[in-house]
């Protein structure tokens, strides 16, 4: 049992690719963005932007400050 999970292990840890992508064989990349000055790399086109990866913000309030007063939190009409 014991080899049998150590023998799916290695089949797992094997199988992935280290190797460099490029486009199929016979097949351009992509044309270039429309005002691009160039066409861009696979490596460009791998990287994902700020936009779709934004940077996370985990900054905790270290001091606690008081609140200003909001003009719009009426409370409610009778």
């Amino acid at each position: 049992m014991k080899r049998g999970i150590v023998f799916m292990a290695l089949l797992l840890a094997g199988c992935g690719s280290a190797e460099q992508l490029k486009p199929a064989a016979g097949k351009p990349l992509p044309p270039k963005p429309y005002g691009a000055a160039a066409t861009p790399t696979p490596k460009q086109l791998l990287t994902p932007s700020t936009q779709a990866r934004p940077q996370r913000n985990d900054e905790l309030l270290k001091d606690s400050e008081k609140r200003q007063p909001d003009p719009f939190d009426l409370p409610p009409q009778n």
